[in-house]
């Protein structure tokens, strides 16, 4: 969308528009697939393994908040779930791949098309 606003094929406020409905309408479908996932299919965890991941992922949110750097506060919870995880021996390795993947394959499919497209 970026590269229609710099060529002036859509207006920026629109583009902020679509933008917000398309992540709004993403969270309305998907957030709960998003929760089962990572409360339940990436590790067995007990209370306590529980509390540990989520300190962990407050911990290191809120310490790269006060240095400047932009983190995914889903992406940190994820690490820190399978960490704990691993730690434990109970992490699903298989959903953890599908994770992984699913953040990586958009960044493969843009760059897959940069490719084809500017020749």
């Amino acid at each position: 969308m970026a590269l229609l606003v710099a060529a002036r094929l859509l207006d920026t406020r629109l583009s902020l528009v679509l933008i917000a409905t398309v992540m709004a309408l993403g969270g309305l479908l998907f957030a709960s697939r998003v929760a089962e996932t990572m409360s339940q299919r990436m590790a067995r965890m007990d209370t306590m393994q529980g509390l540990a991941a989520n300190l962990i992922t407050a911990t290191l949110v809120l310490f790269a908040s006060t240095m400047g750097l932009p983190v995914s506060t889903t992406h940190v919870a994820v690490g820190s779930i399978a960490g704990v995880g691993a730690d434990a021996r109970t992490i699903d390795w298989h959903t953890v791949r599908n994770i992984l993947l699913s953040w990586v394959a958009p960044l493969a499919a843009g760059v897959a098309w940069f490719l084809t497209s500017a020749g």
